[in-house]
């Protein structure tokens, strides 16, 4: 079972980095330049930051019931070796989907709103370690 868990968990991680990352077919499809054009020099107008939703799994299963949708937390993942490293800082909680009641000890699902340059790292980080949450 927890095998499983771990499979699924891994999947939906890969999943998201691909859904997060995307080919310079849908970066052209939204309009970027094909990679090695020519950009003019005139300045752009700022434009809003791309977000994409992480889903990504919290170990701690209490902590995940905390949140609610517009908190701001940090992400954090914890190896068993090592010191514990910051993987996103101030991201938005987008959901915080029902408990799965078959899911024991696994950790609760939390759908983050993030920028699309830190999703790639973040669900990365979920698929090898464990995560946690700290509220900002």
């Amino acid at each position: 079972m927890r095998r499983r868990r771990r499979a699924a968990s891994a999947a939906l991680a890969v999943v998201a980095a691909a859904v997060a990352v995307g080919g310079t077919e849908a970066q052209a499809s939204r309009g970027a330049a094909p990679p090695g054009a020519r950009v003019s020099q005139r300045a752009a107008p700022p434009v809003a930051e791309r977000r994409v939703s992480a889903p990504v799994r919290i170990a701690d299963a209490a902590t995940v019931r905390l949140l609610r949708p517009g908190d701001r937390v940090d992400v954090v993942a914890a190896e068993r070796t090592g010191s514990p490293r910051v993987v996103a800082t101030g991201v938005l909680v987008a959901e915080v989907p029902a408990p799965d009641p078959g899911v024991v000890d696994g950790g609760a699902l939390v759908v983050l709103s993030v920028p699309r340059d830190v999703a790639p790292g973040l669900v990365g980080a979920g698929a090898t370690t464990r995560l946690a949450v700290t509220l900002c």
